[in-house]
């Protein structure tokens, strides 16, 4: 959401700092009842240092995934294999298309059909 939000106002993700994320990030696992954290004594007495937040992946990133995975199997770039893998990924929000459903960890699987 916090990327999201940033997006929406114009500003790059790569501009977000962990000073927009971490009250965020304690508040939310502290109260989600499916973490593991939930209601942890080492969030309510200030325990954890920080949180290390995972930024959702763009189009542009998943397209860099790609390349890397090409060149990794010794192949070499195609663009227009790029392109096709990258738009067969699913992105959110629906309409927009902003941000990577799974980043890249099904990369290596689309690009075996190609």
């Amino acid at each position: 959401k916090v990327a999201l939000d940033f997006w929406r106002r114009g500003q790059d993700r790569e501009k977000i700092q962990l000073k927009d994320l971490e009250p965020v990030l304690s508040v939310g696992v502290f109260n989600n009842k499916n973490s593991g954290l939930w209601h942890s004594s080492l969030i309510d007495r200030n325990l954890i240092d920080y949180f290390v937040p995972f930024l959702p992946l763009e189009y542009k990133h998943v397209k860099m995934c790609i390349r890397a995975e090409m060149k990794s199997r010794g192949n070499p770039i195609d663009e227009e294999v790029v392109q096709k893998v990258a738009d067969e990924m699913t992105f959110f929000p629906k309409d927009e298309r902003i941000y990577s459903d799974k980043g890249c960890k099904t990369v290596q699987t689309k690009l075996d059909f190609y």
